[in-house]
Order: structure tokens, then sequence, then C-alpha cells
């Protein structure tokens, strides 16, 4: 790698770490410049603005987890099940989301506090990514292992929604994330109602 691409991915490290833990409007050029150690007008070599420094950073979080995603459904047999490869692509998200990178973190805790041509300018990425778990459940579905009557479309962004919601509330202390990718695929395949037996009425006939 040459040098100069060497520090710019290096700055790109540093201002995720930042926005990550700062949020968007906290961090600054001069922030980040700081952070690196170096002057100001060297940074503005590498970047023009801001902008272009959280629209790469917002990208490159989602494609981390896409990433990871895409090479676990590639890792599992042709013939795996659905539920196997529904579990699969849960677990490859956690883990990207909560063990691995600043960019997964910082993709989701920020995207709402960017300016709308930053999120414009993210929504190509990040609709790949949907599109991937839309052909995942949607395979599922094809084959009967989804009912046919389910929408995909709200199962996808409820999935995705409440994944990257464990960045507010895990511990990792209390778990891993493949412990918990585990709960949520149980709790998304299997349901969490207890299902009482049929009881036979006074007649002889089948009641719930």
């Amino acid at each position: 790698m040459k040098k100069a691409e060497a520090t710019r991915l290096r700055i790109l490290d540093t201002a995720a770490r930042l926005f990550r833990q700062n949020g968007y409007a906290a961090v600054s050029l001069r922030g980040i410049a700081a952070a690196e150690k170096m002057q100001g007008g060297s940074l503005y070599y590498h970047f023009r603005s801001k902008e272009e420094i959280v629209t790469e950073v917002l990208d490159t979080g989602i494609e981390i987890v896409h990433r990871a995603v895409v090479e676990g459904q590639a890792a599992l047999p042709p013939a795996s099940p659905h539920e196997t490869r529904i579990r699969a692509a849960l677990q490859a998200h956690l883990r990207a989301l909560l063990e691995h990178s600043d960019y997964t973190s910082a993709n989701v805790r920020i995207f709402g506090q960017v300016p709308k041509p930053v999120q414009k300018a993210n929504l190509k990425v990040r609709r790949a990514y949907e599109d991937c778990w839309s052909n995942i459940l949607g395979a599922a579905q094809k084959d009967g292992a989804i009912a046919k009557k389910t929408d995909i479309r709200v199962v996808r962004l409820m999935l995705i929604g409440a994944l990257n919601a464990t960045l507010e509330w895990f511990d990792p202390k209390r778990g891993t994330a493949d412990r918990l990718a585990e709960q949520f695929a149980d709790n998304l395949l299997n349901g969490i109602l207890a299902r009482s037996k049929p009881v036979l009425a006074k007649t002889g006939t089948r009641t719930t």
C-alpha cells in the first residue's frame, strides 16, 4: 500500500472511531486532524470535506456487514436448509456489527444525524445490503419455508432494525454475538408464544 493510501485509510479509521463515540455534529475536520496529529491542510489533501469523509465511513460500515453475510452464505453447503441460511446471516451481521468495526457502529449511530445529501449518497450501498436479505428470505418463501402471506419487505426491515439496535443494549460481558444470534433466530423462527394443546370438549369435538 502506498503512503498516501495508508494515510487516507488511517484518517478514515480515526474518523469512524470519533463518529462512533461522539456523533456526527461533534466531530470536525480539525478534530480528526488533531487526533491524527496532522495539520488541517494535510487532511484536505486527502478529503475535500467532512461530508466526503462521513460518506465513505457510512458506505464502508454497510459494506463490512454485507460482505460478512455474503461470505457466510457462500461458506454453507449448497443444499443447506433455509433455516440454516437465515441463522448464518443473523450471526454474520451481529458479529460484524458488535465485534469488528468502528465503521459498522458509526453507520448505525449517525446515519440519522448526517445531512440529507449524505444520506442519499449512502442509499445505493444500503439498498444492496437490503437486497441481500430479500434474496435470502425470498428464497425461503419460494420454497415454502416461510409462509406465503408473509410480507418479506416488512420482515427484512424489522430484522435489520432489530439487529442494529443491539448496539444500544448488548453487553459483551453477559454473552457473545453468536449466542445473541441464536436467540434472535430462535425467537424469529420458532416464535415466543406458548402453544396450548387442543382440548376435547364434552361433545367430543376438538377446541383450542
